[in-house]
């Protein structure tokens, strides 16, 4: 029992956070499975991007319900990203294997992550303060869109971790959306492609059902939290917190991949 509420717990703290910043809440997920339930990396990335599907799901739905989502300009992104994610999702079985190189590209990636989420709490434009206003979705050309979308298919498909740490900057500084909106359609790209990844890993045995029931629930009802404080806060000051996590995170991955135990 107590087991249940610690995995519904790390569900609702990675579902808020996901849904308030646009992430898929694996940073949360993955040291969780990883490091306090000592799960092999191959198993952890699969039971994780699962329970992600559910994370952006929620808040996905939390955001059309908010009217902040804008389906039609996000779709080439989400068929070149389905596309993307199936390949390396397939590519992932003969990854799992190399335990030490997924827990060092996990924690590579995080540390991007890390660095994006610091810098734009730091120095917020004057877009990323507003706490709720839905502005229009500017125009931006297909072949752009489609190279995003290509590029938020890897990390899902092979690491079993979430893109909004390149999806929502992606949006917001190359595309030029407003923030609420680049964090919201992020959260629906991440949720196709989760589920594309999701299947695959199922279909491979990577999967821990028994974890991923206690935290799918806990992540669902977080994920619609998190979507509305994401309608009422200025996000920008608790990047540099998350950014902050994501660092630790991503050090202990890393060391990790050395056999070396923080």
């Amino acid at each position: 029992m107590t087991d249940q509420l610690v995995l519904f717990s790390a569900g609702l703290a990675a579902g808020s956070l996901g849904g308030m910043l646009g992430l898929g809440g694996g940073i949360v997920l993955m040291p969780v499975l990883r490091f306090g339930l000592g799960l092999p990396p191959a198993l952890a990335a699969g039971t994780c991007v699962v329970a992600v599907f559910f994370t952006t799901a929620g808040g996905s739905y939390r955001f059309h319900r908010l009217g902040m989502v804008r389906l039609r300009p996000l779709f080439p992104v989400l068929v070149a990203g389905m596309c993307t994610t199936a390949l390396f999702s397939w590519a992932f079985a003969s990854l799992a294997v190399r335990e030490r190189w997924l827990d060092l590209s996990i924690g590579l990636v995080f540390c991007g992550v890390s660095a994006l989420s610091i810098r734009d709490g730091l120095r917020p434009s004057p877009q990323s303060d507003s706490a709720g206003a839905v502005a229009p979705t500017p125009d931006s050309p297909v072949p752009a869109r489609v190279a995003i979308g290509s590029a938020a298919g890897v990390f899902p498909g092979l690491l079993g971790i979430g893109t909004g740490g390149i999806l929502v900057p992606a949006f917001a500084y190359l595309l030029r959306w407003p923030i609420k909106q680049a964090m919201a359609a992020s959260l629906v790209c991440f949720c196709i492609n989760a589920a594309v990844s999701a299947s695959f890993k199922w279909t491979q045995g990577f999967v821990v059902v028994p974890i991923v029931l206690a935290i799918c629930l806990g992540t669902f009802v977080g994920a619609n939290l998190g979507a509305e404080l994401n309608r009422r806060l200025a996000p920008h000051r608790l990047k540099v917190v998350f950014g902050l996590l994501f660092s630790y995170v991503a050090l202990k991955f890393v060391l990790s991949s050395f056999e070396i135990r923080i």
